[in-house]
């Protein structure tokens, strides 16, 4: 029987451990066990994290083996080896495909019925990975999902309210396609308290010209690799994202996110995994939705596509 506020995360480190912390500063769940093959640092993890409960919200956290996952709605997948300085995203996917060889049909034996919330970079690639694997236990592909371009479509509304001096939750924009180098920022869909970008800026006698545009771009582009560079990983932000899908998911908020699930009916029909808008609730992805974009986005946007397939490709082999 599945507990509807029940949350397991696999992979207690930076990611992962944040992602708990997230949940229990807005009381999301009722219910988080941790799982690592590192079982000291899950306790370490699960004792530190519980112990702020009293000043945040009332939830248990526990450290467990994967059988303790049984009966969870949801289960963050968050374990693989860490991006290194100046590592690109999909130069991590021969690494993390052997981890999760292990660990997907190990979490669906014990949660048969869990919604798999995919964490792991390259995430596109990873999520791709874990559907097919998922699959095998009879999982529909919409029951598995990434983090995506969350973080990245974050910091593109982060820095854009910055520029313009409005709270970020009153900018709708989205950055889709592969979260990584190829990412696309839908400059044509950002509108501002319901008014389009352009329109905004004129009415309140602000310049965006091409410049700060492409300062944005590369900020919110490079944004991982800098914070890397300076403290070794990226965390709050995917931790707070994640704890985003979860709330979406364990209240059937049937919010449009940007996650990663696979797509086949796109540019081409390529069978790829990347980040879209995307119907997301109770059930896992209900749907995806193609915008209309402009002709150089809807361009760059099929091109990131193919980065991502490419890296599938070379991965379909009988060994993964």
């Amino acid at each position: 029987m599945v507990n509807a506020m029940k949350v397991g995360i696999v992979g207690n480190g930076f990611v992962g451990s944040t992602a708990a912390y997230a949940m229990v500063m807005e009381g999301i769940g009722r219910e988080i066990v941790l799982v690592d093959k590192d079982e000291a640092r899950s306790c370490a993890e699960a004792n530190d994290i519980y112990h702020a409960v009293p000043f945040a919200r009332p939830l248990k956290v526990v450290a467990g083996r994967y059988a303790d996952l049984k009966g969870s709605r949801a289960v963050i997948i968050a374990a693989g080896v860490n991006q290194k300085p100046g590592e690109n995203r999909l130069q991590l996917l021969q690494r993390n495909a052997a981890v999760f060889r292990e660990i997907i049909p190990e979490v669906l034996t014990n949660a048969p019925d869990a919604i798999l919330v995919i964490a792991t970079n390259p995430v596109d690639v990873m999520t791709h990975l874990a559907a097919r694997y998922a699959e095998a236990h009879g999982v529909p592909a919409g029951r598995v999902l990434g983090s995506g371009t969350m973080l990245d479509t974050a910091r593109f509304r982060t820095l854009l309210g910055n520029h313009l001096g409005v709270d970020p939750q009153h900018i709708h924009g989205y950055v889709l396609g592969e979260h990584g180098d190829s990412e696309v920022l839908t400059w044509s869909l950002v509108t501002v308290g319901g008014t389009p970008l352009e329109d905004f800026c004129r009415l309140r006698g602000l310049q965006l010209d091409g410049d700060q545009r492409d300062a944005i771009d590369h900020d919110v582009r490079r944004a991982a690799y800098s914070i890397i560079e300076g403290k070794g990983a990226t965390y709050y932000g995917i931790g707070s994202a994640l704890a985003r899908i979860i709330d979406v998911i364990l209240n059937d908020q049937r919010a449009i996110l940007t996650v990663c699930s696979p797509v086949t009916e796109t540019w081409g029909g390529i069978n790829v995994t990347v980040s879209l808008p995307h119907l997301v609730g109770g059930a896992g992805v209900l749907d995806v939705f193609l915008p209309v974009l402009t002709k150089a986005e809807e361009d760059l946007l099929h091109a990131s596509f193919k980065v991502v397939r490419a890296a599938i490709k070379g991965l379909d082999s009988p060994a993964v």
